[in-house]
Protein backbone atom coordinates (compact mmCIF):
# COMPACT_ATOMS: atom_id res chain seq x y z
CA UNK A 1 0.00 0.00 0.00
CA UNK A 2 1.19 3.88 -0.02
CA UNK A 3 1.72 5.06 2.93
CA UNK A 4 0.48 8.50 3.05
CA UNK A 5 2.41 11.94 5.05
CA UNK A 6 -0.11 11.34 7.63
CA UNK A 7 1.09 8.37 9.01
CA UNK A 8 4.34 7.29 11.09
CA UNK A 9 6.37 4.83 13.28
CA UNK A 10 8.41 5.07 16.58
CA UNK A 11 12.16 5.87 17.74
CA UNK A 12 13.12 4.72 21.27
CA UNK A 13 12.08 6.17 24.74
CA UNK A 14 15.68 8.13 24.87
CA UNK A 15 15.73 9.63 21.58
CA UNK A 16 12.46 10.99 22.26
CA UNK A 17 12.77 12.19 25.48
CA UNK A 18 16.37 13.91 23.56
CA UNK A 19 13.94 15.42 20.87
CA UNK A 20 10.96 16.68 23.79
CA UNK A 21 13.96 18.28 26.12
CA UNK A 22 15.90 19.87 23.04
CA UNK A 23 13.34 21.10 21.48
CA UNK A 24 14.93 20.38 17.80
CA UNK A 25 12.96 19.19 15.13
CA UNK A 26 14.35 15.36 14.56
CA UNK A 27 17.84 14.26 15.05
CA UNK A 28 19.78 11.73 12.62
CA UNK A 29 22.12 8.43 13.78
CA UNK A 30 24.88 11.10 15.39
CA UNK A 31 23.84 14.41 17.52
CA UNK A 32 26.30 17.48 17.99
CA UNK A 33 28.18 17.93 20.30
CA UNK A 34 29.10 21.02 19.75
CA UNK A 35 28.08 23.80 21.84
CA UNK A 36 28.58 27.34 21.56
CA UNK A 37 30.78 29.16 23.72
CA UNK A 38 29.08 32.39 23.67
CA UNK A 39 25.57 30.96 22.64
CA UNK A 40 23.08 33.58 21.40
CA UNK A 41 19.66 34.99 22.28
CA UNK A 42 17.13 33.66 19.44
CA UNK A 43 15.69 37.15 18.74
CA UNK A 44 19.72 37.97 18.61
CA UNK A 45 20.71 37.88 14.55
CA UNK A 46 23.80 36.28 13.31
CA UNK A 47 26.29 37.97 11.34
CA UNK A 48 26.62 35.92 8.44
CA UNK A 49 28.87 35.35 5.03
CA UNK A 50 27.78 34.35 1.98
CA UNK A 51 30.61 32.05 0.20
CA UNK A 52 29.24 31.25 -3.29
CA UNK A 53 26.26 33.44 -3.85
CA UNK A 54 24.38 32.51 -7.08
CA UNK A 55 22.52 29.18 -7.97
CA UNK A 56 22.89 26.60 -4.88
CA UNK A 57 24.12 29.81 -3.11
CA UNK A 58 21.34 32.16 -3.91
CA UNK A 59 19.25 29.01 -2.07
CA UNK A 60 20.89 29.59 1.17
CA UNK A 61 21.11 33.14 0.89
CA UNK A 62 17.36 32.71 0.66
CA UNK A 63 17.38 29.93 3.72
CA UNK A 64 19.33 32.37 6.31
CA UNK A 65 18.12 36.18 5.10
CA UNK A 66 16.18 36.43 8.60
CA UNK A 67 20.01 37.18 9.68
CA UNK A 68 22.81 39.94 9.12
CA UNK A 69 24.43 39.29 5.88
CA UNK A 70 27.77 40.88 6.31
CA UNK A 71 29.82 39.89 3.67
CA UNK A 72 29.23 38.33 0.17
CA UNK A 73 31.95 36.22 -1.37
CA UNK A 74 32.24 35.00 -5.53
CA UNK A 75 34.80 34.78 -7.91
CA UNK A 76 32.52 35.86 -10.73
CA UNK A 77 32.09 39.80 -10.71
CA UNK A 78 28.45 39.62 -12.36
CA UNK A 79 27.37 37.50 -10.00
CA UNK A 80 28.48 39.59 -6.76
CA UNK A 81 27.26 42.81 -7.91
CA UNK A 82 23.97 41.69 -8.66
CA UNK A 83 23.65 40.33 -5.21
CA UNK A 84 25.61 42.98 -3.84
CA UNK A 85 22.92 45.63 -4.98
CA UNK A 86 20.58 43.57 -2.31
CA UNK A 87 22.92 44.20 0.54
CA UNK A 88 25.03 47.04 0.02
CA UNK A 89 26.29 47.10 3.88
CA UNK A 90 27.82 43.76 3.34
CA UNK A 91 31.58 43.96 2.31
CA UNK A 92 32.54 41.81 -1.29
CA UNK A 93 35.29 39.56 -1.44
CA UNK A 94 36.70 37.24 -4.25
CA UNK A 95 38.48 35.32 -1.51
CA UNK A 96 36.85 33.21 0.80
CA UNK A 97 40.42 32.66 2.62
CA UNK A 98 40.30 36.69 2.93
CA UNK A 99 36.44 36.73 3.42
CA UNK A 100 37.02 34.67 6.25
CA UNK A 101 39.37 37.00 7.99
CA UNK A 102 36.52 39.27 8.80
CA UNK A 103 36.22 40.16 12.32
CA UNK A 104 32.44 40.11 13.00
CA UNK A 105 31.17 36.88 11.18
CA UNK A 106 29.70 34.42 12.82
CA UNK A 107 28.59 31.68 10.66
CA UNK A 108 28.90 31.18 7.10
CA UNK A 109 27.20 29.25 4.14
CA UNK A 110 29.69 27.31 1.10
CA UNK A 111 27.90 27.04 -1.87
CA UNK A 112 31.39 26.77 -3.74
CA UNK A 113 32.25 23.91 -6.10
CA UNK A 114 33.07 20.73 -4.40
CA UNK A 115 36.32 20.91 -4.27
CA UNK A 116 36.49 23.99 -2.25
CA UNK A 117 33.96 22.99 0.68
CA UNK A 118 36.37 21.06 2.83
CA UNK A 119 38.82 23.22 3.12
CA UNK A 120 36.61 26.63 3.30
CA UNK A 121 34.59 24.81 6.09
CA UNK A 122 37.42 23.41 8.11
CA UNK A 123 39.84 26.79 7.59
CA UNK A 124 35.80 28.52 9.68
CA UNK A 125 35.54 25.85 12.13
CA UNK A 126 39.35 26.43 13.59
CA UNK A 127 38.46 30.09 13.49
CA UNK A 128 35.28 30.09 15.68
CA UNK A 129 32.50 30.19 12.97
CA UNK A 130 29.27 27.99 12.36
CA UNK A 131 29.39 25.89 9.03
CA UNK A 132 26.47 25.65 6.53
CA UNK A 133 27.89 23.91 3.82
CA UNK A 134 25.88 22.67 0.88
CA UNK A 135 26.81 18.77 -0.17
CA UNK A 136 29.40 16.76 -0.32
CA UNK A 137 31.22 17.69 2.07
CA UNK A 138 34.31 16.75 0.98
CA UNK A 139 36.26 16.36 -2.59
CA UNK A 140 37.86 12.89 -0.83
CA UNK A 141 37.37 10.42 1.61
CA UNK A 142 40.08 12.00 3.93
CA UNK A 143 38.67 15.44 3.57
CA UNK A 144 35.50 14.22 4.84
CA UNK A 145 37.33 12.57 8.04
CA UNK A 146 39.62 15.50 8.61
CA UNK A 147 36.16 18.01 8.19
CA UNK A 148 34.68 15.76 10.73
CA UNK A 149 37.68 15.41 12.92
CA UNK A 150 37.72 19.46 12.79
CA UNK A 151 34.32 19.86 14.09
CA UNK A 152 34.40 17.54 16.33
CA UNK A 153 37.60 19.37 18.89
CA UNK A 154 35.00 22.63 17.97
CA UNK A 155 31.96 24.65 19.49
CA UNK A 156 30.26 25.61 16.27
CA UNK A 157 26.79 24.66 14.83
CA UNK A 158 27.15 22.31 11.25
CA UNK A 159 24.83 21.77 8.66
CA UNK A 160 25.07 20.09 5.51
CA UNK A 161 22.80 20.82 2.63
CA UNK A 162 20.83 17.83 2.55
CA UNK A 163 17.61 19.75 2.55
CA UNK A 164 15.46 16.44 1.93
CA UNK A 165 16.87 15.32 5.21
CA UNK A 166 14.21 17.75 6.71
CA UNK A 167 11.30 16.46 5.23
CA UNK A 168 8.05 14.50 6.64
CA UNK A 169 8.27 11.45 4.35
CA UNK A 170 12.21 11.03 5.00
CA UNK A 171 11.03 10.91 8.74
CA UNK A 172 8.18 8.69 7.86
CA UNK A 173 10.16 6.17 6.42
CA UNK A 174 12.68 6.32 8.83
CA UNK A 175 10.22 5.45 11.24
CA UNK A 176 8.86 2.48 9.33
CA UNK A 177 12.54 1.03 9.06
CA UNK A 178 13.17 0.93 12.26
CA UNK A 179 9.57 0.14 13.54
CA UNK A 180 10.26 -2.96 11.87
CA UNK A 181 7.44 -2.49 9.02
CA UNK A 182 8.82 -4.93 6.58
CA UNK A 183 11.03 -6.90 9.20
CA UNK A 184 14.78 -7.11 9.44
CA UNK A 185 16.62 -5.51 6.26
CA UNK A 186 19.39 -6.82 4.40
CA UNK A 187 19.51 -4.53 1.40
CA UNK A 188 18.99 -1.27 0.44
CA UNK A 189 19.04 -0.48 -3.36
CA UNK A 190 19.81 3.58 -4.42
CA UNK A 191 19.43 5.16 -7.63
CA UNK A 192 19.29 8.29 -9.21
CA UNK A 193 18.42 8.95 -13.81
CA UNK A 194 21.14 11.12 -13.94
CA UNK A 195 23.97 10.67 -15.99
CA UNK A 196 27.22 12.17 -16.80
CA UNK A 197 28.74 12.93 -20.40
CA UNK A 198 32.82 12.01 -21.02
CA UNK A 199 34.82 14.99 -21.10
CA UNK A 200 38.20 15.29 -21.41
CA UNK A 201 41.33 17.96 -19.87
CA UNK A 202 40.10 20.38 -22.16
CA UNK A 203 43.96 21.52 -22.35
CA UNK A 204 44.05 24.34 -25.03
CA UNK A 205 43.23 27.69 -23.27
CA UNK A 206 40.33 30.34 -23.86
CA UNK A 207 39.86 33.55 -22.95
CA UNK A 208 39.33 34.60 -19.23
CA UNK A 209 35.82 36.22 -19.10
CA UNK A 210 36.71 39.97 -17.87
CA UNK A 211 33.73 39.10 -14.76
CA UNK A 212 35.63 35.48 -13.77
CA UNK A 213 38.06 35.24 -11.29
CA UNK A 214 39.80 32.08 -12.58
CA UNK A 215 42.95 31.39 -10.30
CA UNK A 216 40.49 31.65 -7.45
CA UNK A 217 38.07 29.27 -8.92
CA UNK A 218 40.53 26.51 -9.14
CA UNK A 219 42.15 27.10 -5.78
CA UNK A 220 42.84 23.80 -4.19
CA UNK A 221 43.09 22.20 -7.78
CA UNK A 222 45.86 21.55 -10.13
CA UNK A 223 47.07 24.32 -12.09
CA UNK A 224 45.24 24.73 -15.69
CA UNK A 225 44.59 26.95 -18.53
CA UNK A 226 40.65 28.15 -18.54
CA UNK A 227 38.41 26.55 -21.13
CA UNK A 228 34.69 27.62 -21.70
CA UNK A 229 33.76 23.96 -21.24
CA UNK A 230 34.56 24.37 -17.63
CA UNK A 231 31.87 26.70 -16.83
CA UNK A 232 29.58 28.81 -16.58
CA UNK A 233 26.82 26.14 -16.40
CA UNK A 234 24.80 24.34 -13.93
CA UNK A 235 27.07 21.14 -13.15
CA UNK A 236 29.58 21.06 -16.21
CA UNK A 237 32.15 21.31 -13.97
CA UNK A 238 31.03 18.49 -11.92
CA UNK A 239 32.09 15.93 -14.97
CA UNK A 240 35.77 16.46 -13.69
CA UNK A 241 37.77 14.27 -11.14
CA UNK A 242 40.03 17.75 -10.41
CA UNK A 243 36.56 19.65 -8.85
CA UNK A 244 33.79 16.95 -8.34
CA UNK A 245 32.58 13.55 -8.03
CA UNK A 246 29.89 13.41 -10.43
CA UNK A 247 26.35 11.75 -10.25
CA UNK A 248 27.61 9.88 -6.68
CA UNK A 249 28.98 12.39 -4.93
CA UNK A 250 26.38 15.34 -6.04
CA UNK A 251 22.66 13.23 -5.69
CA UNK A 252 23.61 10.49 -3.32
CA UNK A 253 24.28 12.98 -0.32
CA UNK A 254 20.43 13.67 -0.97
CA UNK A 255 19.13 9.67 -1.28
CA UNK A 256 22.04 7.36 0.34
CA UNK A 257 21.33 9.80 3.21
CA UNK A 258 17.83 8.43 3.42
CA UNK A 259 19.48 4.52 3.85
CA UNK A 260 22.44 5.63 5.77
CA UNK A 261 19.89 7.08 8.11
CA UNK A 262 16.89 4.88 8.47
CA UNK A 263 19.59 1.50 9.11
CA UNK A 264 21.94 3.57 11.44
CA UNK A 265 24.82 3.23 9.14
CA UNK A 266 28.24 3.82 9.86
CA UNK A 267 31.42 2.64 8.60
CA UNK A 268 31.18 -0.19 5.86
CA UNK A 269 33.61 -3.20 6.03
CA UNK A 270 34.12 -3.84 1.97
CA UNK A 271 33.68 -1.54 -0.73
CA UNK A 272 33.26 -2.63 -4.67
CA UNK A 273 32.66 -0.67 -7.80
CA UNK A 274 31.71 -1.26 -11.68
CA UNK A 275 31.39 1.03 -14.20
CA UNK A 276 32.62 2.37 -17.92
CA UNK A 277 36.20 2.09 -18.40
CA UNK A 278 37.64 4.40 -15.90
CA UNK A 279 38.94 8.19 -16.92
CA UNK A 280 41.56 9.84 -15.93
CA UNK A 281 39.78 13.48 -16.63
CA UNK A 282 35.90 11.98 -16.42
CA UNK A 283 33.38 10.81 -13.59
CA UNK A 284 31.57 7.78 -15.30
CA UNK A 285 28.54 8.19 -17.15
CA UNK A 286 26.75 5.08 -15.03
CA UNK A 287 27.85 3.44 -11.41
CA UNK A 288 26.51 0.24 -9.75
CA UNK A 289 28.79 0.73 -6.07
CA UNK A 290 28.23 -1.55 -2.87
CA UNK A 291 29.15 -1.10 0.31
CA UNK A 292 28.70 -3.91 2.89
CA UNK A 293 27.97 -2.98 6.18
CA UNK A 294 28.50 -5.57 9.26
CA UNK A 295 26.04 -6.66 12.17
CA UNK A 296 24.82 -4.52 14.96
CA UNK A 297 23.35 -4.53 17.87
CA UNK A 298 20.25 -3.66 16.38
CA UNK A 299 20.60 -5.42 12.97
CA UNK A 300 22.05 -7.89 10.18
CA UNK A 301 24.53 -7.12 7.91
CA UNK A 302 23.21 -4.93 5.29
CA UNK A 303 24.50 -4.34 1.45
CA UNK A 304 23.59 -0.53 0.26
CA UNK A 305 24.21 -0.92 -3.39
CA UNK A 306 24.10 2.70 -5.16
CA UNK A 307 22.67 2.57 -9.31
CA UNK A 308 22.90 5.52 -11.80
CA UNK A 309 21.66 6.75 -15.36
CA UNK A 310 20.08 3.85 -16.63
CA UNK A 311 20.87 1.04 -14.01
CA UNK A 312 18.07 -0.30 -11.26
CA UNK A 313 17.48 -3.13 -9.42
CA UNK A 314 15.19 -5.94 -10.00
CA UNK A 315 11.39 -4.59 -9.72
CA UNK A 316 9.32 -6.05 -7.14
CA UNK A 317 5.92 -7.07 -8.07
CA UNK A 318 3.42 -3.99 -7.92
CA UNK A 319 6.32 -1.05 -8.89
CA UNK A 320 8.00 -0.35 -12.03
CA UNK A 321 11.28 0.81 -11.00
CA UNK A 322 11.83 2.25 -14.32
CA UNK A 323 9.52 4.90 -13.72
CA UNK A 324 10.98 6.50 -10.78
CA UNK A 325 14.25 8.51 -11.38
CA UNK A 326 15.17 8.43 -7.92
CA UNK A 327 14.67 6.39 -5.36
CA UNK A 328 15.41 4.21 -2.36
CA UNK A 329 14.51 0.31 -2.28
CA UNK A 330 14.98 -1.59 1.30
CA UNK A 331 14.22 -5.28 1.06
CA UNK A 332 13.13 -6.48 4.42
CA UNK A 333 12.32 -10.00 5.70
CA UNK A 334 8.51 -9.41 5.49
CA UNK A 335 8.69 -7.35 2.39
CA UNK A 336 10.15 -3.82 0.41
CA UNK A 337 9.54 0.12 0.84
CA UNK A 338 10.51 1.95 -1.71
CA UNK A 339 10.20 5.40 -1.31
CA UNK A 340 11.88 8.61 -2.84
CA UNK A 341 11.38 12.54 -1.69
CA UNK A 342 7.84 12.56 -1.84
CA UNK A 343 6.20 9.24 -1.29
CA UNK A 344 6.76 5.79 0.02
CA UNK A 345 5.16 2.74 -1.32
CA UNK A 346 5.03 -0.56 1.01
CA UNK A 347 5.18 -3.92 -0.97
CA UNK A 348 3.39 -6.67 -1.47
CA UNK A 349 0.75 -4.22 -1.62
CA UNK A 350 -1.70 -6.99 -0.64
CA UNK A 351 0.08 -8.07 2.33
CA UNK A 352 0.12 -4.17 3.22
CA UNK A 353 -2.93 -3.41 2.34
CA UNK A 354 -4.76 -3.00 6.12
CA UNK A 355 -1.50 -1.97 7.39
CA UNK A 356 -1.39 0.71 10.24
CA UNK A 357 1.80 2.74 11.11
CA UNK A 358 2.20 3.86 14.71
CA UNK A 359 2.07 7.44 15.77
CA UNK A 360 4.56 9.54 14.43
CA UNK A 361 7.50 10.31 16.63
CA UNK A 362 10.04 12.53 14.74
CA UNK A 363 9.13 15.88 15.18
CA UNK A 364 8.65 18.18 11.85
CA UNK A 365 11.77 19.98 11.26
CA UNK A 366 12.04 23.48 12.10
CA UNK A 367 13.13 23.67 8.55
CA UNK A 368 17.17 22.81 7.40
CA UNK A 369 18.45 26.60 7.44
CA UNK A 370 16.47 27.29 10.16
CA UNK A 371 17.78 24.29 12.31
CA UNK A 372 21.42 25.45 12.21
CA UNK A 373 20.63 29.12 12.68
CA UNK A 374 18.79 27.85 15.76
CA UNK A 375 21.90 25.85 16.84
CA UNK A 376 24.07 28.62 16.30
CA UNK A 377 22.21 30.82 18.58
CA UNK A 378 21.54 27.94 20.94
CA UNK A 379 23.89 24.76 20.94
CA UNK A 380 20.97 22.78 20.47
CA UNK A 381 21.98 19.56 18.03
CA UNK A 382 21.05 19.74 14.01
CA UNK A 383 20.44 16.88 12.06
CA UNK A 384 23.08 16.61 10.06
CA UNK A 385 26.37 18.10 11.81
CA UNK A 386 29.48 17.78 10.35
CA UNK A 387 29.95 14.11 12.45
CA UNK A 388 26.62 12.67 10.96
CA UNK A 389 27.26 14.17 7.10
CA UNK A 390 31.21 13.57 7.63
CA UNK A 391 30.71 10.17 7.41
CA UNK A 392 27.71 9.76 4.88
CA UNK A 393 30.09 11.45 2.01
CA UNK A 394 33.10 9.55 3.91
CA UNK A 395 31.43 6.34 3.30
CA UNK A 396 29.92 7.10 -0.57
CA UNK A 397 33.17 8.64 -2.16
CA UNK A 398 34.81 4.91 -1.49
CA UNK A 399 32.77 4.07 -4.22
CA UNK A 400 34.06 6.44 -6.30
CA UNK A 401 37.58 5.06 -5.02
CA UNK A 402 36.71 1.35 -5.59
CA UNK A 403 35.35 2.61 -9.31
CA UNK A 404 39.07 4.40 -10.16
CA UNK A 405 41.03 1.80 -8.37
CA UNK A 406 39.30 -0.97 -10.29
CA UNK A 407 39.33 -3.24 -7.08
CA UNK A 408 36.95 -4.35 -4.10
CA UNK A 409 38.77 -2.34 -1.23
CA UNK A 410 38.74 -4.01 2.29
CA UNK A 411 38.25 -1.01 4.39
CA UNK A 412 39.76 -0.51 7.73
CA UNK A 413 37.37 2.95 9.14
CA UNK A 414 39.51 3.10 12.39
CA UNK A 415 42.97 3.73 10.72
CA UNK A 416 41.53 4.84 7.79
CA UNK A 417 43.50 2.64 4.81
CA UNK A 418 42.08 0.04 2.33
CA UNK A 419 44.03 -2.87 3.55
CA UNK A 420 44.30 -5.00 0.71
CA UNK A 421 44.92 -1.88 -1.24
CA UNK A 422 47.55 0.50 -0.39
CA UNK A 423 47.44 2.23 -3.90
CA UNK A 424 43.49 3.41 -3.41
CA UNK A 425 45.87 6.51 -1.37
CA UNK A 426 45.98 8.45 -4.49
CA UNK A 427 42.63 8.34 -4.47
CA UNK A 428 41.55 8.87 -0.83
CA UNK A 429 43.85 11.89 -0.36
CA UNK A 430 45.22 14.55 -2.83
CA UNK A 431 47.40 17.18 -3.42
CA UNK A 432 46.82 21.16 -3.16
CA UNK A 433 47.82 24.19 -4.98
CA UNK A 434 50.35 26.15 -2.76
CA UNK A 435 48.52 28.29 -0.34
CA UNK A 436 45.34 26.45 -0.28
CA UNK A 437 46.05 23.54 2.18
CA UNK A 438 43.98 24.24 5.01
CA UNK A 439 42.93 20.99 5.22
CA UNK A 440 46.45 19.51 6.78
CA UNK A 441 46.07 22.76 8.58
Amino acid sequence: MTIHASEGGHVNETRRSFLKATGVAGIGFYTSTAVAEESKSPNEKLNVAIIGVRGRGSANLGGVRSENIVALCDIDDRNLNIVAKKYPAATKYYDWRKCLEQKNIDAITVSTTDHHHAPCSVMAMRLGKHVYCEKPLGHTPEEARIVREVYKKSKVATQMGTQIHATDNYRRVVELIQNGAIGKVKKAHVWCGRTCSKVTALPEQTPIPAHLKWDLWLGPAADRPYNSGYLPGNLKWNRWWDFGNGVLGDMGSHLIDLAYWALELKNPTRVSSEGPPVDEYSNPSWLISTWDHPATDKRPEVQVIWYHHNKRPKSPPGVNLAKWHIGVMFEGEKGQLVADYRKRVLLPKEKFKDFKAPPQTIPKSLGHHKEWIHAAKTGAPTLCNFEYSGALIEHNLLGNVAYRLGKTLEWDAVNFKATNAPDADKYIKKDYRNGWDQIHG
